[in-house]
């Protein structure tokens, strides 16, 4: 009679798998802006809105405040406060504010600027009339361009012999 002997031991029961969830992430009080191209002011209490690239909308936008497409937006723009539109994102509309930085696209007259700043990537199909404008290589424009003119005065005249 031969025993029959097995040489691996039993299984020892599972023991169960605990799982924690994480802590909090805590929220800052200001909100995370990114850094493709900087809003400078001197008014830090302003605040500022942000479409995220992942979001299309169309409507409109009045107010006071900063504000910042990452994404897509078909409507006017009208705010007191600074205009960002970033690298590949598109607005398809009239914009109206202090200061407009670009680094995306912009189909549309920017009716009145203190201040235009189209970056190396930015792109302007319309009409665009600001007190200054700052113009990056290989940045894009189609459209008639007002400068210098209005309520804005130009920094010097011109002392060459033509009219200043």
């Amino acid at each position: 009679m031969a025993i029959w002997k097995d040489p691996t031991p039993a299984p020892k029961a599972a023991e169960p798998v605990r799982f924690e969830p994480p802590a909090p992430t805590p929220i800052p009080a200001e909100p995370v802006v990114s850094q493709t191209a900087p809003i400078r002011t001197a008014d830090a209490a302003a605040r500022e809105s942000v479409i995220a690239s992942d979001l299309i909308i169309e409507g409109k936008i009045e107010g006071s405040g900063h504000v910042r497409i990452a994404g897509k937006f078909k409507g006017d723009i009208k705010v007191q406060g600074n205009l960002s539109i970033d690298q590949g994102a598109k607005v398809s509309g009239g914009v109206s504010a202090n200061k407009v930085t670009l680094a995306g696209e912009l189909d549309g007259n920017i009716a009145s600027a203190k201040q235009v700043e189209l970056l190396s990537s930015g792109a302007i199909n319309g009409d665009l009339k600001a007190g200054s404008l700052t113009v990056a290589a290989g940045s894009r424009i189609r459209g008639h361009v007002e400068c210098g003119w209005g309520d804005v005065k130009p920094a010097a005249k011109m002392e060459s012999g033509g009219a200043a």
